[in-house]
């Protein structure tokens, strides 16, 4: 198999609220954040995100379960649907950048989402047969960031 190339497209940008506290249940600790403002920043998609939410599953080996749904509007009018999963690994630096409100960088852990996009807009229809991979890291106050990239 060859190997896979992958093209920077976008960095998306969210701001969370503080988490309602779902609780313990059989796969972990659950907790909820509603995303209260974000933007995605890129050449060829660009835009504003619309609330969202995050159901996050706290495993009892270390990593979060990340499940995340949002909307978004482009520069130019277009909606966006935009649906992800993943990996966060809670880390010693994640830990400490939560518990201080500060930061992390790319790299301080495993971090890693797999976003899917639908749109009925034709201009974005390339987004709904893309398959994106997104490395994260933590931002101040609740904030997160993505560098999102397109297999080519």
């Amino acid at each position: 198999m060859a190997a896979m190339e992958w093209v920077h497209e976008f960095d998306l940008v969210g701001k969370l609220r503080p988490p309602l506290p779902i609780g313990p249940g059989p796969l972990g600790n659950r907790v909820y954040y509603d995303v209260e403002s974000g933007e995605i920043r890129g050449e060829r998609v660009r835009g504003t995100l619309h609330g969202g939410g995050e159901w996050a599953l706290m495993g009892p080996d270390g990593f979060i379960r990340i499940d995340v749904r949002l909307q978004a509007e482009t520069h130019d009018g277009a909606f966006l649907y935009i649906q992800y999963t993943g990996l966060l690994e809670l880390s010693e630096s994640v830990q400490a950048a939560l518990g201080r409100g500060a930061r992390t960088d790319y790299g301080d852990q495993y971090f890693y989402t797999n976003p899917r996009f639908e749109t009925g807009d034709e201009r974005y229809a390339w987004l709904n047969t893309s398959f994106f991979v997104g490395r994260g890291r933590i931002l101040p106050d609740l904030g997160v960031e993505y560098q999102v990239s397109r297999a080519v």
